[in-house]
């Protein structure tokens, strides 16, 4: 269990991805994505369920505070969230255009 305070302390934006790479061998793909004042990059393990063309202008949940951690030699300074399935994860969506850089409350 985590406390509120401890769940305030979660910056959780929308973001708009710009590009998108997949990185070759892998299910990661290399995401840049819009936070409104800031694009950052993300490397995200959803090569299995979405094609770079699918996700070109989607709009994700992205965790904005996490410590920046090297994956496959690539700094991902975040983590989008999305949903177990079979397929593969779901990615986390508004129903309804915002704009990036939107707080999640």
């Amino acid at each position: 269990m985590i406390t509120l305070d401890d769940f305030n302390k979660l910056d959780l934006r929308i973001g708009k991805i710009e590009n998108a790479e997949k990185i070759e061998g892998t299910n990661l793909i290399k995401l840049t994505v819009n936070l409104g004042e800031v694009k950052k990059t993300i490397v995200a393990g959803i090569g299995k369920k979405y094609s770079v063309e699918e996700l070109l202008g989607q709009l994700i949940v992205v965790v904005n505070n996490l410590e920046p951690k090297e994956i496959r030699g690539i700094k991902s300074e975040g983590m989008l969230l999305a949903v177990d399935s079979e397929e593969g994860p779901v990615l986390i969506v508004p129903l309804e255009q915002v704009i990036p850089g939107s707080k999640v409350k």
